[in-house]
């Protein structure tokens, strides 16, 4: 038998930062009470009309944009048509004859090599109700139907666990650069299917695909995928026939779970919405959202390594998008680039973890950080004193020089001084002095210390070491 070798198709639903819902006036608000957002178009009352928002065309259209598909010129909606508790109306309105966006990419990186993850469509629909199961009963929160939602659907490029992961991740990334949506897996607004299927190496024949639906977080992903792999490895060896089948991933045993045979497409009746006229989108439409796209990850890696920050402060950066973009507002100011990064990656992150908020819910402001940073750049201080100033400004906020004066901080660069200050330190320490003379390199450091200590710290560490050296080689 050949070697076998998977093919992995992804689709993901990811929910739009909108206001209100696809074809409804409700709130889309996440963790809200069960049922409090919802209108008679979301319950599914007879008679009532859909009214497309149109904020939910322009964020497809920018995710599109994104993930480098090209934009239908012409769509309209679908009603996808099955009965489940979960869904009111008893139809889906999605699109599946025209999808918004089609043949896009996302661009990864795998041992070294860059590879395209090519994307067949991109298309808009509604999220249905929640379910939550207690017991043995099932309860549906109605907050969640209508909630405008993007399907994004992969070609089977997909050649391992590890590649499936990496375009989750950039696709995650990029959604989230651009201001399209949250991402929240935890709470549901990125959501991941996967089909998985092998074939023989070399053959241009794909093998019968499974359908793993709702796995619930990336690294998730990769465990149901290499399960899935075996499964259906060890099936083919026993010259047994894979069965098209849709299954859930068991996080607690690490299994794939049969759900149900996979049914048929014809079986959802789809036919175009009769109540939502034709979109037509023109060129001056698109050009116009894609000016509000901001600059995307590795745009920003790129910019960032050209300032010279190093690769640990970049992802720190990017990982954190409320602290690459509270850099992208100060970057102009003529400050220094790379110490600016080492203090929002260390002292200002180290804050925001502990607390576990975010940079804006803080007192630091693009002025005072700049201020900051210049007089640190400056030498007037020195980087201890710099970061008990920062802790200030974070927790209490107010001007960088009122901080100086109230705490008498500024460094201490007059050579006269810092030359009367080292006479008195040597001749305190004569002894230690004379260590020194005798090749003890770690008495150098303890009158340094004492130095620092006698001048609370405020003394510049260049100025005086070059002193202090100077003074004991004179004796």
């Amino acid at each position: 038998m050949k070697r076998l070798m998977p093919t992995i198709g992804i689709e993901v639903h990811a929910e739009l930062r909108t206001k209100t819902k696809a074809f409804s006036t409700s709130q889309n608000i996440y963790g809200e009470v069960a049922n409090s957002k919802t209108n008679v178009s979301d319950l599914g009352y007879p008679g009532t009309l859909p009214t497309l928002n149109v904020e939910v065309l322009n964020l497809a259209i920018k995710a599109a944009l994104v993930l480098n598909c090209s934009i239908a010129p012409k769509i309209h909606f679908d009603r996808k048509n099955y009965f489940y508790p979960d869904l009111p109306k008893g139809y889906q309105i999605t699109q599946a004859a025209t999808p918004i966006g089609y043949n896009g990419y996302v661009e990864i990186e795998v041992d070294g090599k860059k590879k395209k993850i090519d994307i067949e469509r991109l298309h808009i629909e509604e999220d249905t109700c929640k379910s939550i199961h207690e017991g043995e009963s099932t309860l549906l929160d109605y907050n969640r139907a209508g909630v405008p939602l993007i399907e994004i659907v992969t070609k089977p490029v997909i050649e391992s666990a590890e590649e499936a992961v990496l375009y989750l991740e950039k696709l995650r990334e990029l959604l989230f650069y651009a201001d399209v949506s949250d991402v929240k897996i935890e709470e549901g607004s990125m959501r991941c299917d996967v089909n998985v299927s092998l074939k023989e190496e070399d053959s241009t024949i794909l093998g019968t695909k499974t359908e793993i639906k709702n796995i619930g977080s990336i690294s998730s992903v990769r465990s149901a995928i290499n399960y899935e792999i075996k499964r259906q490895k060890e099936i083919i060896e026993a010259d047994n026939i894979i069965t098209e089948q849709t299954r859930r991933y068991d996080e607690k045993s690490g299994q794939t779970v049969l759900m149900r045979m996979k049914e048929s497409a014809n079986g959802y009746r789809y036919f175009p919405e009769p109540d939502i006229p034709y979109i037509y989108i023109d060129d001056n439409y698109i050009e116009n959202i894609k000016k509000q796209i901001p600059l995307l990850p590795d745009e920003l890696r790129d910019k960032y390594k050209s300032l010279g920050i190093n690769d640990i402060a970049i992802n720190a950066l990017i990982i954190r998008k409320d602290l690459s973009s509270f850099l992208e507002r100060i970057i102009d100011l003529g400050i220094n680039h790379i110490m600016s990064a080492n203090l929002l990656t260390g002292d200002v992150l180290a804050y925001l973890n502990k607390h576990n908020i975010t940079i804006d819910r803080t007192k630091l402001n693009d002025n005072n950080f700049s201020d900051l940073v210049k007089l640190i750049d400056k030498g007037t201080l020195s980087s201890k004193m710099g970061k008990d100033i920062l802790n200030d400004l974070i927790i209490h906020g107010g001007e960088v020089n009122d901080i100086i004066n109230q705490k008498g901080l500024s460094q201490i660069n007059d050579t006269n001084q810092i030359t009367e200050l080292v006479k008195k330190v040597i001749d305190n320490n004569d002894k230690v002095a004379a260590d020194y003379k005798n090749g003890n390199d770690r008495a150098l450091k303890y009158l340094i210390g004492q130095a620092m200590k006698a001048s609370k710290g405020q003394v510049n560490p260049k100025i005086l070491n070059d002193i202090l050296i100077s003074e004991l080689d004179a004796k």
